[in-house]
């Protein structure tokens, strides 16, 4: 006969996930992992009100630092599309922990270039670290929080949007404190490293090692997915691809030399124009919002209307309102818009266009559309400047682009992604 201690009994049992974590250990480690691509956001963010700097400081040309600019997404696609097939195989938190490491010590080497050649090879090997911990983190995501991924990468956005609010608050009087541009390097760099320690001491490897639905899912294995195409490169893949090329150019068009045009075309002191640029940081926020709706209605027509409402931004921004006031009131929207909605939704949706065991892959393709439009954005935009002027730039790149990729999402087919209900035609194996 087995006697139960009275004093065990009446311990609650605590909550455990599927995969056999406690709660409290899967908020911890993903808070850990958010903060991660927070400081991802700052330390990519704190390049940009400083660019006037900078480019004073080596006598860099408006062509020069608009690449400058966005250049850094070179590395971050390429690195991040490979990932995609490393993430599949091998340990997530591994490969965070040490892409957090890389693009840390990218950051660090900036201040010390000595003229545009070496300053853009640093700021593409720290893309290679950010683009490798993206494909990274939006894996775990789409396995772990299998069910609601769009709202669990909506928490992934705010964590952008944050990052892209406090680096130049923060970088901005750091660098005004220490009297050179140089110092913000050093800072967000140094903790870079401290993060690194962080997730490896408190993200649990249950939680990204998962390769399927686990959080409340148990039965994902079970589910059908032969109404999706069994191959990751597909229809849908490839037409919310483009919308990704042109989600890249738009955010990365404008984020890149949006200061510079405050302060150059619109003659804001640095101060305004951080403020303004930060503000597009809390939009991004949104994304929370954005990838609650993500999970309850077509993605397709989300993505959609996101980018019409961006061409009407766009024209507000660089053609008519000349004001504090009503830029900060469109730089909020644009942040909302084309970094909390578009990133999180197409990303989101590029993993629900494939099956789950291609999650990483889905996830790299997306990394090298978004961010090889974005590598270029800024030297398109400032070729477009430089030949047309701010407006007209403005109009071409941020406005005509998306109503184009809008009419493109027309071509995908919701039926063939993960969460439709099957037809009741679809054949037992999926064309592609």
């Amino acid at each position: 006969m087995t006697v139960t201690d009275p004093a065990t009994a009446a311990q609650p049992t605590p909550p455990r996930t599927t995969t056999g974590l406690h709660p409290g250990a899967v908020a911890v480690g993903f808070a850990v992992l958010c903060a991660s691509w927070m400081l991802n956001a700052m330390d990519r963010q704190v390049f940009y009100p400083l660019l006037p700097e900078i480019r004073a400081d080596f006598g860099f040309s408006l062509k020069q630092a608009g690449f400058l600019a966005t250049g850094f997404t070179l590395g971050l696609a390429i690195a991040g599309f490979l990932a995609g097939f490393v993430v599949d195989r091998y340990s997530r938190k591994t490969v965070i922990m040490l892409s957090v490491l890389v693009y840390s010590l990218g950051t660090v080497a900036i201040p010390l270039s000595s003229g545009f050649l070496d300053m853009s090879l640093y700021r593409i090997f720290s893309g290679v670290g950010e683009g490798v911990q993206a494909t990274a983190l939006y894996a775990i995501v789409g396995s772990f929080f299998f069910r609601r991924r769009a709202f669990a990468a909506g928490f992934i956005g705010v964590a952008f949007g944050g990052g892209i609010f406090l680096g130049p608050m923060i970088g901005v009087p750091f660098a005004a404190a220490f009297g050179t541009w140089k110092a913000p390097f050093y800072l967000f760099g140094a903790l870079g490293i401290a993060m690194a320690t962080l997730i490896a001491a408190l993200v649990s490897r249950k939680m990204t090692e998962v390769r399927q639905g686990a959080a409340g899912a148990a039965a994902d294995s079970a589910e059908d997915y032969s109404h999706v195409p069994a191959r990751p490169y597909n229809r849908n893949t490839f037409v919310f691809g483009f919308a990704a090329v042109a989600s890249g150019l738009v955010f990365y068009g404008f984020i890149g030399l949006y200061p510079t045009f405050l302060r150059e075309q619109l003659g804001f002191d640095a101060g305004q124009a951080a403020l303004a640029v930060s503000l597009s940081g809390l939009g991004a926020m949104l994304a929370l919002v954005a990838g609650w709706l993500g999970d309850i209605v077509s993605q397709k027509w989300l993505i959609a209307g996101t980018f019409v409402l961006i061409a009407v931004v766009s024209v507000l921004m660089y053609g008519t309102v000349t004001d504090p006031t009503g830029q900060y009131v469109l730089s909020f929207l644009m942040g909302a818009l084309a970094s909390g909605s578009l990133f999180t939704n197409t990303a989101t949706a590029m993993q629900r266009s494939v099956r789950p065991e291609h999650i990483g892959r889905g996830q790299g393709l997306f990394m090298l559309t978004y961010y090889v439009a974005a590598a270029f954005s800024g030297l398109l935009f400032a070729t477009l400047v430089s030949g047309f002027g701010w407006a007209t730039a403005g109009l071409w790149q941020l406005s005509v682009l998306p109503v184009v990729a809008a009419l493109a999402l027309l071509l995908v087919d919701p039926s063939r992604m993960i969460g439709a209900p099957r037809p009741a035609t679809q054949p037992a194996t999926a064309r592609s």
